[in-house]
């Protein structure tokens, strides 16, 4: 069974930063692309970041050059570095794995993780 195990999500005030983490299976994790979504209340599920193997990556606008995603291959992880965080970046954080389609479509991603909460203060 494929399993996603995120970490990391917390309270912190506008400003400043947090680590998620993303544990997956070896098989997983050599094969897919690792991305993080995340949905805030009443909003739909959005687009954050996608990291592949060979060392691309990709943001979305609203987080490129304050998000960073990085993946360690001894440790089967994939991080999402937040920094300059901001009220409207309040959402549950969720990792997913991608074998093949559109990256920023979440319904062609495979598998996902259960989420983590992340809420900015003002």
């Amino acid at each position: 069974q494929v399993q996603l195990v995120e970490s990391g999500g917390g309270l912190v005030q506008a400003g400043g930063s947090l680590r998620l983490s993303c544990a997956a299976s070896g098989r997983i994790f050599r094969s897919y692309a690792m991305g993080w979504f995340r949905q805030a209340p009443g909003k739909e599920r959005e687009f954050v970041a996608t990291g592949w193997s060979g060392g691309s990556t990709s943001y979305a606008r609203s987080v490129k050059g304050r998000f960073t995603i990085t993946r360690d291959s001894a440790k089967n992880t994939v991080y999402l570095q937040m920094n300059s965080l901001k009220p409207e970046d309040t959402a549950v954080y969720y990792c997913a794995a991608l074998f093949n389609g559109n990256h920023y479509n979440d319904h062609d991603y495979d598998y996902w993780g259960q989420g983590t909460q992340v809420t900015v203060s003002s």
